[in-house]
């Protein structure tokens, strides 16, 4: 993903780094940024937090991602941020982080699902150089019940 511009002048001085955030806390960052029945709750996420190969990766207490890695292949289960911090490059830097936490572990690929209907979602991705893979239909419900079809992402990472 190429490198974000910095943020408006007012975000520059906070520091982002790996940030123990709970479960708990977690879920609710989760819960602003997904509706029902998309946000996930503090033991799913604990779940996976316990689960071997994930990683949580955050920048401050307003975005966070999860990400799996197994043998060559990296995942990136979630990725979230704050409403009222979005636009201000988080998302782009907390990718940058996956691919460069990713590769550090071995992976050379990265892949994720998303809602076809996450338009957001589906332009940082795609600026981040991912390109689509496959289709699952009718994998995720909306908040109204509605099946919405995931769209496969997948990038090939480049060699250190």
């Amino acid at each position: 993903c190429a490198r974000p511009t910095p943020p408006p002048r007012q975000t520059r001085r906070r520091r982002f780094s790996i940030d123990p955030m709970t479960p708990r806390a977690l879920a609710a960052l989760h819960a602003r940024c997904f509706e029902p029945p998309l946000a996930w709750s503090a033991d799913s996420i604990e779940g996976l937090l316990r689960s071997p190969g994930v990683t949580l990766l955050a920048e401050g207490h307003s975005a966070f991602a999860l990400v799996r890695i197994v043998a060559d292949e990296a995942e990136l289960l979630t990725i979230a941020t704050d409403p009222g911090f979005r636009r201000q490059g988080l998302g782009r830097l907390l990718m940058d982080r996956i691919e460069r936490h990713a590769r550090s572990h071995g992976a050379r690929v990265v892949h994720l699902e998303l809602a076809e209907d996450n338009s957001a979602a589906l332009a940082l991705y795609l600026a981040c150089g991912f390109a689509p893979v496959g289709r699952r239909p009718g994998y995720f419900r909306n908040r109204f019940g509605h099946p919405v079809d995931a769209l496969l992402l997948s990038r090939t990472l480049p060699r250190a």
